[in-house]
């Protein structure tokens, strides 16, 4: 039996459309193979001259040649990054657009703020990891304590006349100093700055009794004999102090943080675009004059990764910096 007119144009109609749905593959993946073709943004969600920025502008010098197109770094600071991250959530996923995130950024904010302006999780593709960075426990050489052991002794003593210094509500530095409290059993009183430098100058002064902070930002008035230092963050000391203890090793068990450094792009990014990116980002920190800017000059540990790795850790972090949020009513500075 012949088909019908109205079943051959329902044929016709069927493989036209098999057609064209065969054909946008194609067309995506040779989108894909010119990508870049006009320079890429790569946002910073804080001031410049900070890690995340001087992070920001050593991959944006060598991606740039890589790729072959200008990587310009367009600094958005405000609300612990999040205006950053807001902005970078909703541009298109075309490869244009990249983000540096942090330990602020896609943890700590997703419990910090009850209106958080997008989602870490849902809103971004994990590119790469690029660093942890530790902070030290600083304190006045005129305290009277020189160790961790003898700083808690302290504490524990008079808590009600402790206080400890942070860069800002809700931060890292500030976070560090609510699990020193809650590990070692202690209500002790957070006076937030707007900043490292003033938060340094009055633990100097003796004005406030303890600090956590990065260590390229203390090492000036550590060389000066203004402040001192008793112990770092991390799970391993650190390349910069090796001298210093762990945080474990002077004596308080599982305490472990560190700051840590990563790019993302906004969701849906094409996976060879990722892929490209996570590559090339991947080189790039294995480079000797990368890996000695970062390592030995700013404190951090240079570790890369995969995305599924980054997505990993988020996984890990979320969670953990939420509790601690909750435990010590941090809220927004």
């Amino acid at each position: 039996m012949q088909p019908t007119t109205t079943s051959r144009r329902a044929a016709l109609k069927l493989l036209g459309g098999a057609g064209l749905a065969a054909t946008l593959p194609r067309i995506g993946m040779a989108a894909d193979a010119d990508w870049p073709t006009k320079p890429i943004t790569y946002v910073v969600p804080f001031t410049p001259g900070g890690s995340t920025d001087v992070i920001g502008r050593v991959i944006a010098q060598k991606l740039a040649i890589a790729l072959g197109q200008p990587v310009i770094v367009d600094n958005k600071p405000g609300a612990a990054g999040a205006v950053g991250a807001s902005y970078v959530a909703k541009a298109k996923p075309d490869g244009y657009t990249l983000f540096g995130g942090t330990i602020s950024t896609h943890a700590i904010n997703a419990s910090l703020y009850k209106n958080l302006p997008y989602d870490p999780v849902k809103d971004f593709e994990p590119i790469s990891l690029v660093a942890f960075l530790p902070n030290v426990l600083i304190v006045d050489p005129n305290l009277g304590v020189n160790s961790v052991a003898e700083l808690i002794a302290l504490l524990k003593k008079d808590p009600a006349k402790r206080t400890f210094a942070s860069s800002g509500a809700g931060t890292s530095t500030h976070l560090a100093g609510e699990m020193l409290a809650d590990m070692i059993g202690v209500k002790l009183t957070h006076i937030p700055y707007k900043g490292t430098p003033p938060a340094m100058l009055d633990v100097s002064s003796g004005q406030v009794t303890f600090m956590f902070d990065q260590i390229t930002a203390a090492l000036p008035l550590v060389q000066s004999g203004k402040l001192k230092l008793l112990a770092v963050t991390s799970a391993r000391r650190m390349a910069l102090a090796p001298q210093l203890p762990t945080m474990q090793e002077a004596g308080v068990p599982g305490f472990e943080m560190a700051s840590w450094q990563a790019v993302y792009a906004p969701k849906h990014l094409p996976q060879p675009i990722a892929q490209r990116l996570s590559t090339e980002i991947n080189k790039i920190l294995q480079m000797p004059d990368v890996k000695d800017r970062l390592t030995n000059q700013l404190g951090m540990e240079v570790v890369a990764g995969s995305p599924a790795q980054l997505a990993a850790l988020m996984q890990k972090e979320i969670p953990r910096w939420g509790e601690l949020v909750r435990k010590s009513g941090a809220t927004p500075g």
